[in-house]
């Protein structure tokens, strides 16, 4: 029984290690929820991109039946001026993605140039740095969104500009966190010793190793820009009429919630898939790329 038992030992002790890759692909897609989200969120992309042959309609364009009933003609009926709820719900993904992606795409670049600037060179760099960044902190982001919108103007452009401010200190705070712990490692002294200039060591060993908590907070973080749009855009200050926003159909269609229930119901369920899909995705690839972080962004 004991030599059986070293030999089953031996066996496992001999066994070839997973590599990286292979662990990554089997957490991140051994989960039913996660590729649920992958999906919708693949199905979503494809109707951004084929809209115009999606949709039944132009989403400006008004008919003369207001306000009418789901039916054939129209599968979720009109709005308040005519015009096709389906059409203009799909044509309401490309600016959501595009608000999604483009902002967290602003936010993490920002916020990794003076996160990383922040951590590896501290003193009085860091002090200023992270003033700003307490301040950015200091106010609610939707507050802080609302704010700078109001400022700017409503529009797509503006949008993306004040989500993408708002979200900076996020980025930057965990940037930071991870180049103090990564610059005192062997290898970025090593590289210091060797003459290796600071953008180097920047460039080519700090930002590789702090690259998996950055991109698992971008995923997670891209759900709550689509809501904050919505809410800004329900609010008045988003993307307003005639373009197709989720959140400004919402807006446009909750006072009728008891008459044409599907003016307002139909882009909140559309909003609310959306943002689970892209959080459960998000819950992957922080499992998948660094389980330490299990419940901590």
């Amino acid at each position: 029984m004991l030599k059986r038992r070293k030999r089953e030992l031996k066996f496992v002790e001999g066994r070839p290690q997973e590599s990286e890759w292979k662990r990554f692909i089997r957490v991140f897609f051994g989960r039913r929820i996660v590729l649920f989200g992958l999906i919708v969120v693949a199905l979503y992309i494809i109707v951004a991109i084929f809209a115009p042959w999606i949709a039944p309609y132009d989403y400006k364009t008004i008919s003369s039946t207001i306000l009418s009933q789901p039916s054939a003609e129209h599968w979720l009926g009109t709005d308040t001026v005519g015009r096709d709820v389906l059409s203009r719900l799909i044509f309401g993904v490309r600016p959501t993605l595009i608000v999604g992606s483009v902002t967290i795409l602003i936010a993490a670049v920002a916020g990794t140039i003076l996160g990383l600037l922040a951590g590896y060179f501290g003193g009085w760099i860091q002090t200023i740095i992270m003033r700003f960044i307490d301040a950015l902190m200091g106010f609610p982001m939707i507050l802080l969104a609302l704010l700078i919108a109001s400022l700017l103007g409503g529009g797509l452009k503006n949008i993306v500009i004040a989500l993408g401010i708002a979200l900076i200190a996020g980025f930057a705070r965990v940037m930071c966190a991870q180049t103090l712990t990564i610059k005192e490692n062997d290898y970025i002294i090593a590289g210091r010793s060797l003459g290796l200039t600071n953008f180097r060591l920047m460039w080519k060993h700090i930002i590789p190793n702090a690259f998996p908590p950055m991109i698992i907070l971008a995923t997670m973080n891209i759900g709550m820009v689509i809501l904050m749009e919505a809410g800004l855009s329900f609010l008045g200050v988003g993307i307003q009429q005639p373009d197709a926003a989720w959140g400004s159909m919402v807006s446009a269609g909750y006072n009728r919630l008891t008459s044409n229930p599907a003016l307002s119901v139909a882009p909140g369920i559309a909003i609310m898939l959306i943002v689970f899909s892209l959080n459960m995705v998000g819950d992957g690839l922080r499992d998948a790329l660094d389980p330490r972080l299990r419940g901590t962004l």
